[in-house]
């Protein structure tokens, strides 16, 4: 039976193993191990039969704008409506926080767009905001950003948006 749950610190070792999954081919961002643990309240998990089958976490980055980070399902298991739990359930929790923008930066702009993400140019925050964020040493802040070191991060990737009612 399929559980979406928040993730816990006991998660960590097999959202890592998921995420490296995916990054070995340059589908994702690797994370550091202590970087997961840091944001592992960020995280929702799937679960089946006590076997963490899938990830994904929001970001928040601002009053009204967040990032969803990490969508990941285990490859065998793709098309099973896993990701799109995981999503819906990362959504809800941006409304539940009062979050009323969510980006990404993805390869699967067919998936989040299923889920009304809409492509983007450029950065969705008011200068002022913009100038606050530079502050962050957050990586995913600075890809948001289309920081100049962050390009070989994002090479490929779509920027999407979803503004949420």
């Amino acid at each position: 039976m399929l559980v979406i749950r928040p993730a816990k610190t006991k998660d960590v070792k097999s959202i890592r193993n998921l995420v490296d999954s995916y990054a070995a081919p340059g589908q994702m961002l690797s994370k550091e191990t202590v970087t997961l643990y840091e944001s592992v309240q960020e995280f929702i998990v799937a679960e089946d039969n006590g076997v963490l089958v899938g990830c994904g976490a929001l970001h928040i980055l601002w009053e009204d704008l967040a990032e969803v980070r990490t969508v990941a399902v285990k490859e065998n298991l793709h098309k099973q409506g896993i990701g799109h739990q995981i999503l819906e359930a990362i959504i809800q929790r941006a409304r539940e926080v009062g979050v009323e923008k969510i980006f990404c930066l993805t390869f699967q702009t067919e998936f989040f767009g299923r889920h009304g993400f809409e492509v983007i140019e450029g950065t969705p925050v008011e200068p002022s905001v913009y100038a606050e964020l530079l502050r962050s040493y957050d990586a995913g802040i600075a890809e948001f950003l289309d920081l100049e070191s962050a390009k070989p991060n994002t090479l490929g990737n779509t920027r999407m948006l979803k503004i949420l009612a």
